[in-house]
C-alpha cells in the first residue's frame, strides 16, 4: 500500500516555479515510487538503469529526447552526466515550467552536473525517508517544525515508538513480511559497492564499513575525527573526507552549533545524526526493539530519531535546514536543538522520560544573553502521551507533535 508523502505538494509548487526539478535522496527512500504515484498520470517515465535508454543517452542524447515526450521523469540521472547539457538546451527552447523531473541518489555527482549546466533553471529538493507524520497519517500541508504552544493535540493510540525507531523509516520495511536484518545487509552492501566506489577510491571497503559503524555508534554526538580515526586506524583527514561521503549520499546530516558570531560557528565542532534509526540499529547490532529500549545507547538513538524527524519536516517543505542548530557554550552547557525563526530562537530539549520538570530546561536561559535575538516558545520532546506545560513558555510534547 502506498503511503502518501508530504513532499508531494512541495514538488507541485516547484513544478510551477522551475523548468527542471531535481529530486535527490538516499537509496530506497521512495523517490521513484512517489514520483510514479504522484506524477505518473501526466509524466512519462524512464530510468537510466534501463540498458537501452542508458546506451542511447551515452551515444546520442538528442535522439533520446526525440524518442520521449515531455513532460518526463528521468530516474538515476547521476549515471549519465552527459544528459545535463541537452536538458539545458531543451528547456531553453521554451518558457514552459516543470517539464522535466530528474532523480538520483548521489548528491555530489548530481550537484556537479547541475552547477555546470543547469544553474538558474532548476529547483532542487531532497527527499528523506518516511516521517512519523506520514506513518501515522498526519501528513497535511508540509511545514517545518517550529515549537509553538499546542492547544489541539493529535490523539495517537497504540503507537509502539521503540518498534518504530528500531524498524526504521524505509518504505519497504513497512511491510512486516520484509526481514529487517536482510534488508539492511543488502542496503549496506549495495551502498558500499555502488555509491562509495563511485564517490571515492576506497581500497578497503571493510574499513569504510567500520567507519559507518563507528559513526552510527556516535550518532547524536559531537563529531571527533581523531577519535573515530583511531578507532578504525585511519587518520583524521580520512575520517573527515569519509564523513563528506556519508553526507553526499544523504545517509547522515551534520548540525552546526549556534553562535551569533558567524566566524566562530565555522570553528566549532558539529554533531552528526543518521537520518534512519533502523540503519543505526543494524550497524551497531541492536537487533530487537527491547534490546534497544533497555540498552546503553537508547538516549542517543531516541535523540537521533527526534532530530531526524525535525530535519524531515524541513526537507519535505523545501525549507532551509540551516535554521536547525544545537547550542553548546564554553561552559559546556548544551541545548539539544535551537530552531531559528528569523531573529527568534526556539530551544528544544529531547528526553526519553515521559514526565519532565523545569530542571531539564535550565540551559534555555543561556539564549537570553545573545544580543539581537529573542527567545521564543520552547519544547521538551519526550515520551509523554499528551502535551503539558513545563514552564510558562516551555511545553513537553510527544514525538508525533514534531
Amino acid at each position: 500500500m502506498y503511503i502518501r508523502r508530504e513532499i508531494e505538494s512541495t514538488i507541485d509548487t516547484m513544478l510551477t516555479q522551475g523548468k527542471v526539478i531535481l529530486v535527490t535522496g538516499a537509496r530506497q527512500v521512495g523517490k521513484t515510487t512517489m514520483l510514479k504515484e504522484h506524477l505518473g498520470d501526466s509524466f512519462s517515465y524512464v530510468s537510466m538503469e534501463n540498458p537501452r535508454d542508458y546506451l542511447l543517452v551515452k551515444q546520442d542524447a538528442v535522439l533520446f529526447f526525440n524518442s520521449h515526450e515531455l513532460p518526463l521523469i528521468i530516474d538515476e540521472v547521476q549515471r549519465v552526466p552527459e544528459l545535463f547539457s541537452p536538458v539545458k538546451w531543451i528547456v531553453d527552447q521554451s518558457d514552459q515550467k516543470g517539464c522535466i523531473v530528474l532523480t538520483g541518489s548521489q548528491t555530489y555527482h548530481l550537484m556537479k552536473g547541475v552547477s555546470e549546466s543547469l544553474a538558474g533553471r532548476i529547483r532542487i529538493i531532497e527527499m528523506p525517508p518516511l516521517s512519523l507524520r506520514e506513518l501515522i497519517d498526519a501528513a497535511n500541508s508540509p511545514h517545518p517544525y517550529v515549537p509553538t504552544r499546542i492547544t489541539e493535540p493529535k490523539h495517537v493510540k497504540d503507537l509502539d515508538i521503540w518498534s518504530l525507531i528500531h524498524r526504521g523509516s524505509m518504505p519497504e520495511l513497512q511491510d512486516d513480511s520484509m526481514d529487517w536484518d536482510s534488508f539492511y545487509s543488502d542496503y549496506v552492501s549495495a551502498y558500499l559497492e555502488r555509491d562509495v566506489r563511485d564517490l571515492i577510491n576506497v581500497q578497503d571497503e571493510t574499513k569504510f564499513y567500520s567507519f559507518m559503524v563507528a559513526c552510527a555508534a556516535r550518532s547524536a554526538h559531537l563529531f571527533n575525527a581523531t577519535d573515530i580515526g583511531n578507532a578504525i586506524d585511519v587518520d583524521h583527514k580520512t575520517a573527515k573526507a569519509w564523513l563528506s561521503v556519508l553526507q553526499a549520499s544523504n545517509i547522515v546530516r551534520v548540525i552546526q552549533p549556534f553562535w551569533p558570531n558567524v566566524d566562530k560557528r565555522l570553528s566549532k565542532t558539529p554533531k552528526v545524526f543518521f537520518m534512519d534509526t533502523g540503519l543505526v540499529c543494524h550497524l551497531t547490532r541492536w537487533t530487537t526493539p527491547d534490546q534497544l529500549r533497555n540498552g546503553a545507547v537508547a538516549g542517543h538513538v531516541f535523540e537521533t530519531f527526534v532530530v531526524s524527524e525535525v530535519l524531515k519536516s524541513y526537507m519535505n517543505a523545501g525549507a532551509n535546514l540551516r535554521d536547525v542548530w544545537f547550542y553548546r557554550d564554553a561552559k559546556k552547557r548544551e541545548i539539544d536543538l535551537v530552531i531559528q525563526e528569523g531573529h527568534v530562537l526556539h530551544p528544544v530539549e529531547i528526553k526519553m522520560a515521559a514526565t519532565v520538570g523545569s530542571d531539564v530546561v535550565k540551559n534555555f536561559g543561556c539564549l537570553d544573553s545573545l544580543s539581537d535575538y529573542e527567545v521564543g516558545f520552547g519544547h521538551v520532546v519526550c515520551q509523554t502521551d499528551e502535551p503539558y506545560l513545563v514552564t510558562h513558555n516551555v511545553q513537553a510534547v510527544p514525538v508525533w507533535e514534531v
